[in-house]
């Protein structure tokens, strides 16, 4: 027993101020084990087969020769796999993408499609035996040609409404004195997070545990338990490290089949996937067409606002990139018209991707203000702030603080707008044409319920327990701080512990809601925790524990729209002889509300601007017509920003509160790709006085597109 002092002593605010990340050292030591690194006594090791045809079905396999090779122990297919169920809504409202319900059929609808599992004693002999499996296909015709204009289109609600209409179209753009009226396209693209996925499944005591690699525990438990008609108390999912997700590590193939392999053999399997594999089954960002129609009077005010997105889904599951959504945050007019839909194609199902619908639906809108602005004859910005809206422009709910036309104001004087010449095509320095561009960004901040465990230890120090992942954003050191202020304690005496589905539900890192909806139940479980020790004279050895739910609390704070803001500014060189594109420096000033640590909030937002110049100049998954698949599915293909590409980038931020919230946090995870590749795409034309309006801006497009004319 130890005598509980009630009178904390006060002391400096740990929230506000930067903090190296608590599991630092272990990462850059090797202590930190990821999913595809823990040991298990008898694991085995199982290697995917994928169709290589893009439509048909499997008419044979000729497993008889695998199963001789040497450690080979099992070959799972459609004809002796386990059979899950599909007929549920998951976690996140939608029913299961059939793509996890490996081995139940024949058919096959996208190249790269699961038929098998090898399963043997080492990787080694899984994959050699994986790769000798012959499968015979009965092949089909298939269509992977995306195109925005197809005509099988159709709208989809997803997760907002397909279509808002609201005024008279026509008649405010036939009013309007200035027009733009423009296609935007944007390719396919992929996520390409450092650590592959992995999953190693087995069964402990009648109890299925599954320790993987995944952005929230409590999403994989529940999918895994409605698929093997488990009880959900029944599975245990662990998640502790994870080196990346951006959208994509949710469930996936390959942790149904490490299950069906672990359940049919009774013992340990693991299932980890190439680079390659990676391309066909986490999923991507679909390709889009983007038409944006803007009109504005004479002032620039927007009298008519339409943005129409067209994007891919699979023939098997309906996902829909809404890009035209944001268009229902940022502006208003009196026609205010925005639709998603989709075209099914033989392709595999997108998914979420870092600022899903927003990254390439401001891509559209943000460049297209930029042409409005030009054909106003206002600048940029100042055509952005006349247009601010006074409330939602869809939904009509307040805004719970909008602080863009601060971002704006800071951002312009830190990076010298007013010293920019309008006039395109107007600065040189040597062979370079210099430009610079701007544009807005916003991201939602949404809460989701979330539980939580406080542990008061009569040595002083604090165990905090929540299902959370830290997919690399630094979450578990923005729980230590946040609970660390809220127990009254420095954060050198709180334990944070996270990524284990026993710690009970809470929401997903994803949506950049994981923080702010984790922070929430982190500080009621301390706020209680801290009344029970005023209440107590003494903590028992096995030490004082609260546990939290903010479903109640989450439900009761009042309706508006919340959302983080953003100004990006961007300065890029072009070489009009070889149409090289080079981003000499960015500056994004956020309003992202309370910051908890401006060490890793700084690496967040300057990731996503990153990302942004990857988007913007270099990214591009193509595929090949004939055999439906990618041209290069890997690093050296598919092409992203590395080191050289990086300039200087800069991010900081303004005061954002909203009194009305009791948290104060906002998500930050994804704002910082939001506008960033219209803001270049914007530069570029400052540079050059040639609009781009299809990314990448590659280098044969900058050569395509002389004397002004737009890029084919």
């Amino acid at each position: 027993m130890t005598t509980v002092t009630t009178g904390t002593p006060a002391r400096a605010a740990s929230v506000g101020t930067a903090h190296t990340r608590v599991e630092g050292r272990d990462k850059v030591t090797g202590a930190a084990r990821y999913s595809g690194e823990i040991p298990f006594a008898g694991l085995a090791h199982g290697w995917l087969v994928l169709s290589t045809v893009a439509r048909g079905r499997v008419s044979a396999l000729d497993t008889d020769a695998v199963l001789d090779m040497p450690g080979v122990v099992a070959v799972l297919d459609h004809r002796n796999a386990p059979r899950v169920n599909t007929d549920y809504v998951g976690m996140l409202g939608t029913p299961p993408d059939p793509t996890c319900a490996v081995f139940q059929h024949d058919r096959v609808p996208h190249l790269g499609w699961p038929v098998a599992l090898v399963v043997a004693e080492t990787s080694e002999q899984a994959r050699e035996a994986a790769e000798s499996l012959v499968v015979h296909y009965e092949q089909e015709p298939h269509d992977v040609d995306f195109d925005g204009e197809h005509p099988d289109a159709y709208p989809v609600d997803g997760f907002m409404p397909a279509v808002t209409e609201k005024g008279d179209l026509e008649a405010e753009l036939a009013a309007s004195s200035h027009v733009v009226d423009a296609e935007y396209t944007t390719p396919e693209e992929h996520h390409s997070m450092m650590e592959p996925h992995a999953a190693t499944a087995r069964w402990d005591g009648g109890r299925l545990e599954v320790v993987d690699s995944n952005q929230g525990a409590t999403w994989v438990v529940g999918e895994l338990a409605n698929l093997f008609s488990l009880d959900p108390a029944s599975v245990r999912v662990r998640s502790e490290h994870v080196g990346g997700g951006f959208g994509s590590k949710g469930v996936r193939a390959h942790q149904v089949a490490a299950v069906m392999a672990a359940t049919t053999l009774r013992r340990p399997v693991r299932v980890v996937l190439t680079r390659r594999q990676m391309f066909s089954l986490t999923g991507y960002r679909s390709p889009t067409t983007q038409h944006v129609r803007l009109g504005a009077d004479a002032t620039g005010r927007l009298r008519a606002l339409e943005h129409r997105s067209v994007s891919v889904t699979s023939t098997v599951h309906e996902f829909v990139e809404p890009s035209a959504g944001v268009a229902r945050v940022m502006y208003d007019a009196d026609a205010h018209h925005t639709a998603n839909r989709v075209v099914r194609l033989d392709l595999p199902t997108p998914t979420w991707m870092r600022a899903p619908g927003e990254a390439p639906g401001s891509f559209a809108l943000e460049a297209a203000l930029d042409e409005l602005a030009e054909k106003c004859g206002i600048d940029p910005i100042e055509l952005r702030l006349r247009n601010e809206p006074e409330r939602g422009p869809v939904s009509g709910l307040p805004f719970a603080g909008r602080n863009l036309p601060a971002c704006f104001q800071e951002g312009a004087r830190r990076f010298g707008w007013a010293d920019r010449d309008p006039r395109p095509g107007r600065r040189r320095d040597g062979r370079w044409l210099l430009g610079t561009g701007t544009a807005a960004a916003s991201f939602g901040a949404g809460a989701a319920p979330s539980t939580a465990t406080a542990t008061a230890h009569p040595d002083g120090t604090f165990t905090v327990r929540i299902a959370a992942a830290d997919i690399g954003t630094g979450a578990r050191t923005a729980l230590t701080l946040v609970a660390a202020d809220a127990l009254g304690a420095a954060p050198e005496r709180v334990r944070v512990r996270i990524g284990d589905s026993d710690f009970g539900p809470a929401m997903i890192a994803g949506g950049s809601m994981g923080t702010r909806s984790w922070s929430w139940a982190v500080t009621t479980a301390a706020a209680e925790l801290r009344e029970r020790l005023a209440l107590s004279d003494d903590i028992p050895a096995e030490g004082i524990t609260v546990r939290s739910d903010t479903t109640a609390a989450i439900g009761a704070l009042a309706p508006a729209e919340r959302h983080s803001y953003g100004a990006q500014f961007a300065e890029v060189a072009v070489d009009v002889a070889t149409g090289e594109v080079r981003v000499r420096r960015m500056l994004g000033i956020f309003a992202a509300g309370r910051i908890v640590n401006p060490l890793t909030a700084r690496g967040q937002f300057l990731g996503g601007m990153t990302w942004g110049i990857s988007m913007a100049l270099h990214e591009e998954a193509v595929r090949d017509r004939a055999s439906g698949g990618h041209v290069g599915a890997d690093l050296a293909g598919y092409h992203v920003a590395t080191h050289a590409d990086v300039p200087h980038i800069e991010a900081d931020w303004i005061e954002d509160t909203d009194p009305d919230d009791p948290v104060g946090i906002k998500g930050i995870g994804e704002i910082g790709i939001v506008g960033a590749a219209a803001a270049i795409a914007n530069a570029v034309w400052h540079a050059t006085g040639v609009r781009h309006r299809n990314l990448p801006i590659r280098p044969d497009r900058v050569l395509m597109a002389p004397g002004g004319a737009p890029d084919a």
